[in-house]
């Protein structure tokens, strides 16, 4: 004790109480400050969800993008709150912090040019955010590679993909976008029938397991819309191209679309309506005959061969 007080003359235990006590009520008053602001943000969420339904979007788009944007303002308001109860900590416990400010306003600046690639990705997750390109919990493609939004940060956003693969971006370097779940995707669909068939038959069985599917208990509350039926598309190489689309829910394209495309098959198979593989014919110029005629010519020089024995006998 001795020696402490040959260091800092000043010291007494009032004075250890008071600096104690005013650290307290400072760590006190910022965690109520962080309780303040959650429940602040929490509300803020709640009535951005409301209104957003209100306008007709639907609720799990409405939570996803709220989520984001509540997320992103609580990290830069507590690290901010943080900051400052650091700096008035300091501040009590006698150390200038006029300097410090100094130090990291003339640090922010050369940090500012050297980190320009941290600044632009920073502002690009900003403006994401703002204008609603994407949100957690999309489906979306980013320079070529697709994968369902794991996190938006302010620097980085990051994707999953199917095999589990995480795809980290920085904001700066997203020069392609695409959302694949936003507000309603939709199931595009081209069906190949034979030459043969009825295609306005076709189009009818088609849209009569559309119609069953919309009735259907589990995949109708996905399906938005009754089916859309362009018609014939294109003729291909060996099939007649019937497309259309199933509108859906967020996400949901894909599992409607796969036992869409299951009851098809099943439809097609009881009506006889033939789903054709491709049909190649190979020609080898025309120093060689087609493969059929070479048949047809080997066929008759068989024939013939008998007459000739017969004739042959006859004349001896």
């Amino acid at each position: 004790m001795d020696m402490i007080l040959s260091f800092f003359p000043d010291f007494t235990w009032d004075t250890v109480i008071k600096f104690g006590l005013r650290i307290t009520l400072i760590l006190v008053f910022a965690w109520l400050a962080v309780k303040l602001v959650n429940k602040f943000l929490e509300r803020i969420k709640k009535s951005l969800i409301i209104k957003s339904e209100q306008e007709g979007e639907p609720p799990s788009e409405s939570e996803k993008r709220v989520e984001t944007l509540v997320r992103l303002i609580k990290q830069g308001a507590l690290l901010a709150l943080w900051l400052t109860a650091s700096l008035i900590i300091l501040k009590e416990l006698g150390i200038e912090i006029g300097p410090i400010l100094a130090s990291a306003g003339i640090l922010g600046l050369a940090i500012g040019f050297g980190a320009q690639n941290l600044v632009r990705d920073i502002i690009a997750g900003f403006f994401i955010i703002l204008e609603n390109q994407i949100r957690v919990g999309d489906v979306a493609i980013i320079n070529g590679t697709g994968g369902l939004v794991d996190k938006i940060n302010f620097r980085t956003t990051v994707l999953r993909d199917l095999g589990g693969v995480v795809h980290v971006f920085p904001n700066g370097t997203i020069t392609t976008l695409s959302n694949m779940t936003n507000e309603w995707s939709a199931y595009v669909f081209d069906i190949g029938v034979a030459y043969k068939e009825n295609t306005d038959r076709v189009t009818e069985v088609i849209r009569e397991v559309a119609d069953r599917m919309r009735a259907d208990e589990k995949y109708g509350k996905m399906l938005l819309e009754d089916a859309e039926i362009f018609g014939v598309d294109k003729f291909g190489d060996s099939a007649v191209v019937i497309k259309g689309r199933l509108k859906t829910k967020p996400i949901q394209q894909w599992q409607v679309g796969r036992e869409f495309l299951r009851r098809i098959k099943l439809a097609f198979n009881e009506n006889d309506i033939e789903i054709p593989f491709p049909h190649r014919s190979l020609y080898f110029g025309e120093a060689s005959k087609p493969f059929s005629l070479q048949m047809l010519e080997k066929g008759a020089e068989k024939a013939s061969e008998p007459a000739d024995k017969a004739d042959d006998q006859s004349t001896s």
